[in-house]
């Protein structure tokens, strides 16, 4: 069994568990929403045993019975309105997540991405440390939330030589990555309220998404500075021309190392083509988009995906 944990609404997952079902393999989406209202869950240590369970009756998810799970997008446990004061509501949640972190420890699978590295790899600071220490080329980055730092950080470069993004983004409050604008320079005093990210700024010749599944890499360049929004390529990636490309292979090499310090399986990862070749890493996001790479380039990752998951667990 391999089980993807993610939402119905997911058109990666969907995508993936149609390609699975192409193999011949036992794959189920589970939405982490219907626990623990609708869904289960039984941890049983007994007998010199263990059985891991989903589902309260006899023919709930044998979750022993899977060997590989794709840790996608999974949603947060959701609590009875039943539970009306905020304190019970807190202790219920704080449960629910101790049993199920509790759970992914204790399971033997292959993990696309185990939980932890996951978590971590997420983590803005720690990925542009594991970047610098394999050799990777980035932006000098600044993150402060000290307002003599920044204005140290922009002085030499200018305020137009200067990006500056969020650590985190929503569909509902979208955060994409700008420069600095010169009647902005007034409002780095709020800094203050909550630490930024600024960078300096790295001209492009192309965006570039390399899409990393186990060992094989799908790079693609991006036409960006095509569009009507030059810094943060998503902002306008209906009218950006995409196509597959090539990477050094020493650029590969890092990108491997990379992956393996972070202790990941999966990973897209955005990096900047310069007009002089060379090769400048922005960040990883661990659970990714790509299958608007996917469908303009034809490079086969939802393939990649359900092959990798399927042979862990055929030879579990």
């Amino acid at each position: 069994m391999i089980l993807i944990l993610s939402t119905p609404r997911d058109d990666h997952a969907q995508t993936v568990l149609a390609e699975l079902l192409k193999l011949g393999a036992q794959a189920q989406l589970l939405d982490l929403s219907e626990f623990p209202q609708r869904l289960g869950l039984v941890m049983r240590y007994e007998d010199g045993e263990r059985r891991f369970a989903f589902g309260c009756a006899e023919a709930g998810l044998d979750i022993n019975a899977c060997h590989a799970i794709w840790w996608r997008r999974p949603q947060a446990p959701q609590i009875s309105a039943n539970v009306m004061r905020d304190s019970h509501r807190y202790f219920a949640m704080n449960e629910c997540s101790e049993a199920l972190q509790g759970l992914w420890h204790a399971l033997e699978v292959f993990w696309i991405n185990d939980p932890a590295r996951d978590q971590l790899a997420h983590r803005k600071a720690y990925q542009l440390r594991v970047a610098q220490d394999v050799g990777l080329e980035m932006p000098a980055t600044l993150i402060t939330s000290c307002v003599g730092a920044v204005r140290e950080f922009v002085a030499p470069r200018g305020h137009d030589r200067v990006v500056y993004k969020a650590f985190s983004a929503t569909e509902e409050e979208w955060r994409e990555t700008r420069l600095l604008k010169e009647n902005e320079l007034d409002l780095l005093e709020n800094v203050r309220y909550a630490p930024v990210i600024f960078q300096e700024y790295i001209e492009a010749e192309v965006d570039l998404r390399v899409t990393v599944v186990g060992d094989k890499i799908f790079p693609a360049a991006i036409h960006s500075q095509q569009t009507s929004y030059k810094v943060d390529f998503r902002i306008d990636m209906g009218d950006a021309r995409v196509e597959a490309t090539q990477l050094p292979a020493d650029v590969e090499e890092r990108l491997g190392a990379f992956m393996r310090r972070l202790g990941l399986v999966f990973g897209a990862i955005d990096m900047r083509r310069t007009p002089d070749g060379r090769h400048v890493f922005l960040e990883i996001n661990p659970a990714g988009q790509w299958l608007f790479i996917e469908k303009r380039t034809g490079q086969p990752i939802a393939a990649a995906m359900a092959q990798l998951l399927y042979e862990r667990d055929v030879s579990a």
